[in-house]
């Protein structure tokens, strides 16, 4: 799948010859330092926690767009909008909690059809279910995700300074943790929607069963992981920001080594 520049066209500069695969290098690696002061972040965790409890300061309709986009076959175009808020706002995470507000309710929703499809005995069994999912599946998962992948790109695939004039940048917690949302929604989609539809067929003991779970997964994680890939591309102070999309490939030789490690097992219980 090619994968579009997160600039805009009429913002790029002309691209360096640094051979660091992956990496949108085209525009603006580092900020000045003037332009750097006279735009001074104010988003704050604390800030953006506080903003999820007033409706009225979320555009839902934006988040839901941005879904949508997460689920087509370009992406990277969400990642557009982190580039725009670093030149407007001076960071590059959402300060819009609308769109984590959005996975929450969709996944306490489901999990709570999850409790019925299988007869989940009583109100509080239904409550841990959700508060597992929210607290656990999504968020620290997402906490893990986001640390490690903010600690491996600050660490290890920032590009060299050019000059002295210029402020070396660094990936936000915020935006690391923004990049797990993303890479969630395709993986909700597919394991918390799909997979509800298909309880009876995955649930069997049969082969069918094994190879329509096994696939939901590979494609789930596959999608992740890309868009995780996605999200650290279009950051342009980072390099060899590839290393990320090798977790696909990783994830998906484990997955195809399982699968055939599987079948040889069945194959010399039936030969047996």
């Amino acid at each position: 799948m090619a994968v579009s520049s997160p600039m805009p066209a009429h913002n790029r500069k002309p691209k360096s010859s640094s051979s660091g695969g992956g990496s949108s290098s085209s525009s603006l690696p580092y900020t000045n330092a003037s332009a750097d002061s006279a735009l001074t972040s104010t988003l704050t965790p604390q800030l953006y926690l506080q903003r999820m409890t007033d409706l009225q300061q979320m555009d839902l309709q934006s988040a839901i767009d941005q879904m949508r986009i997460l689920l087509t076959l370009y992406p990277q175009r969400v990642y557009k909008m982190a580039y725009y808020r670093k030149q407007t706002k001076n960071h590059w995470a959402r300060d819009d909690p609308a769109f984590c507000f959005l996975q929450i309710v969709m996944i306490a929703a489901v999990s709570i059809a999850y409790g019925f499809a299988f007869r989940v005995g009583s109100f509080l069994d239904i409550i841990a279910v959700v508060t597992k999912s929210v607290l656990v599946n999504w968020l620290g998962f997402g906490v893990i995700i986001a640390s490690v992948g903010r600690l491996i790109a600050n660490n290890h695939l920032m590009m060299a300074e050019r000059s002295s004039s210029h402020v070396k940048q660094e990936v936000e917690w915020l935006y690391a943790f923004d990049v797990h949302c993303n890479a969630f929604v395709p993986l909700f989609v597919l394991l918390y929607g799909v997979q509800l539809f298909l309880l009876p067929v995955v649930l069997g003991p049969s082969l069918l069963s094994l190879g329509v779970s096994n696939t939901l997964f590979a494609m789930a994680f596959g999608w992740y992981f890309y868009i995780t890939h996605l999200g650290y591309r279009a950051l342009p102070f980072l390099s060899n920001t590839k290393y990320f999309y090798s977790l696909l490939r990783l994830y998906w030789d484990f997955m195809f080594s399982t699968m055939s490690a599987i079948l040889l097992g069945l194959v010399s219980m039936h030969l047996e």
